[in-house]
């Protein structure tokens, strides 16, 4: 997810993301030997047969049979091989997402009143006014939004934050419980990471872990009542990561308060993260494993199910299918699980509007749920971004999730 655009200093889209604002303050071999080519030496009658001057060109007349010839055909083959090899797995893993649209969703499979959304900066800058916090409530009447995120950082590399990022926060904390005291208001926390960013964030630092905990703890103080952070890219199996989270959760349960994460895909082909990272440089997807190590250290976390490659509503509908159920196998029942709804309308690599749309995603989660855990309770769904945000966005999200 990428930082929002609003602010006035990059996050994913989801990016996530991160994720599509715009307001952000800051996610051939050789031939064969010349002995193989070359023609053994004459026979013990070679000077009573006739001689034929050499060809120009060798290859057009090889001496001694057609291995040069065979040569070219062989590496076609090859070739055709490797790509049989690399495109059959991919066909079979989109004819399978197309399966896993199909069906029907079970009853019930609607929210559980556990729902969130990510804010942009400009509700805690100075940007917003009363009348829109008023106008914000009246929007989340009658939905299962719990939780919102608001952008309050991004943490400076050496995981510092300064008061000047979130100059507003107590006055949106205290006007929204005043409107609509059953949401719960968030400190939306992130920052690039190394290694794969290597001027951003060293994680592997314990002193930029230790900053990043008394920054959570500076937000807490100001009012917040949870800390949701972003950090990208993250790499499967980072345990660093893992540390810091431990260390994050002592604080927030000693404020009281929420521990949440934006959660990266889960490989949809076994050790996919691996492979992508050697061809590409970015892994991108985390293993289950990894993801359940990541589910079990906090109090929610948000898969950012969007940004997938996905080039149709039915191919991503089955994919967010997937990531539900398969997120949904390895976090634990104590730990609130929400798919991420693409509430923002971009093109470009990695994510196409027409196929990534809030019906496709809500089918898709809805039909993830029904299949793996549909009476599970503490699941929801998280809307990014409320600035990118249509209309028809959130009409999907009421008539398709709310009911």
């Amino acid at each position: 997810m990428r930082r929002p655009a609003q602010t006035a200093s990059a996050k994913d889209a989801p990016h996530g993301p991160p994720a599509p604002d715009t307001e952000d303050t800051r996610s051939g071999p050789p031939g064969p030997d010349a002995e193989d080519t070359r023609s053994g030496p004459p026979g013990p009658h070679a000077e009573d047969v006739p001689q034929e001057a050499s060809a120009p060109d060798d290859e057009t007349r090889p001496a001694g049979g057609s291995r040069k010839r065979a040569w070219p055909r062989t590496l076609r083959r090859t070739a055709l091989v490797l790509v049989l090899l690399l495109l059959l797995p991919t066909l079979a893993a989109e004819t399978a997402l197309r399966v896993n649209y199909t069906g029907t969703p079970e009853p019930g499979t609607y929210t559980r009143d556990r729902d969130a959304i990510w804010l942009g900066h400009a509700w805690i800058d100075g940007r917003k006014t009363d009348a829109d916090v008023t106008a914000l409530a009246g929007r989340l009447r009658g939905t299962g939004i719990r939780d919102l995120y608001v952008h309050a950082g991004p943490l400076e590399h050496d995981g510092t934050l300064p008061k000047s990022a979130y100059p507003r926060a107590r006055w949106l904390i205290e006007t929204l419980h005043g409107k609509a005291p059953h949401i719960r208001v968030q400190a939306w926390l992130g920052d690039e990471v190394a290694p794969e960013k290597p001027y951003a964030m060293h994680l592997e630092r314990p002193a930029t872990r230790s900053h990043v905990v008394a920054s959570t703890r500076q937000i807490l103080d100001t009012g917040f009542q949870g800390a949701h952070f972003d950090l990208e890219p993250l790499h499967s199996g980072d345990r660093n990561y893992l540390a810091l989270l431990d260390a994050l959760h002592r604080v927030t349960r000693d404020h009281r308060a929420v521990l949440s994460v934006a959660a990266h895909q889960i490989d949809p082909l076994p050790a996919l993260h691996s492979f992508w990272g050697t061809a590409t440089g970015h892994p991108k997807w985390w293993s289950q494993a990894y993801f359940g190590q990541v589910a079990r250290r906090v109090d929610q976390i948000a898969v950012m199910s969007y940004d997938t490659m996905q080039p149709s509503q039915s191919l991503y509908g089955g994919y967010v299918a997937q990531q539900t159920s398969l997120a949904l196998e390895v976090t634990p029942e104590s730990t609130d699980l929400l798919m991420g709804l693409p509430f923002y309308h971009e093109n470009r690599f990695g994510h196409w509007a027409r196929a990534e749309t809030v019906p496709a995603a809500v089918r898709g989660v809805r039909l993830g749920l029904s299949r793996t855990d549909k009476g599970r309770a503490r699941f929801g769904v998280a809307l990014y971004v409320d600035f990118a945000a249509t209309e028809a966005d959130w009409t999907a999200y009421r008539e398709d999730w709310v009911r």
